[in-house]
C-alpha cells in the first residue's frame, strides 16, 4: 500500500529554464518521508527523533513546471535490522505522468550513543504494510 503526498510547484522551486529545480525534487521528496513518517506515528516530536536518512537518489524523468500539481506515492522496498529502504514515485497528478523516482534509506538512530538501533517491532509492523517486492534500484 502506498502512502500518498501531493504539492503544488511554487514559482521559487523553478530555475531560469521555467522547470522544476534539481533540488526541489529533493524538497518533495522529504515532504512526502516527514508525512510518511507521521503517518506511522514517527516524527512528530522533533526532541523524539529516531529516524535519519543515509542515503537519497533521485531521477528526473520529465520535466514539471510552475504550479503543476504532483502526486507523490512513498513505498518501502526494503526492511532490515535497523535501516530500511523508501521508493517515491512523483508523478503529474492529473496525467498520472511519471516526472521522477527516487530511493531513501533511513536507519532507526539513537541520538544519545551515537549508534543505530533494532526497529521496534510496532514500527517494523507499520512499514511492512507498506512493503513491495523489490524489483531493484527504485522498486517498481
Amino acid at each position: 500500500m502506498a502512502h500518498e503526498t501531493t504539492v503544488k510547484v511554487r514559482f521559487s522551486e523553478t530555475d531560469a529554464l521555467g522547470h522544476i529545480s534539481n533540488i526541489s525534487y529533493f524538497i518533495y521528496l522529504e515532504q512526502a518521508r516527514t508525512d510518511f513518517f507521521e503517518e506511522l506515528g514517527q516524527g512528530t516530536d522533533i526532541a523524539d527523533w529516531k529516524i535519519i536518512l543515509i542515503s537519497a537518489h533521485c531521477d528526473f524523468l520529465r520535466q514539471g513546471y510552475f504550479s503543476q500539481r504532483l502526486k507523490i506515492l512513498t513505498e518501502v522496498s526494503r526492511i532490515g535490522n535497523s535501516s530500511f529502504m523508501l521508493v517515491h514515485q512523483i508523478m503529474d497528478e492529473k496525467t498520472g505522468e511519471l516526472i521522477a523516482k527516487g530511493e531513501a534509506g533511513a536507519v532507526y538512530f539513537n541520538f544519545k550513543t551515537q549508534k543505530s538501533e533494532r526497529l521496534p517491532a510496532e514500527l517494523r509492523a507499520k512499514l511492512e504494510k507498506h512493503l513491495i517486492e523489490e524489483k531493484g534500484r527504485y522498486g517498481r
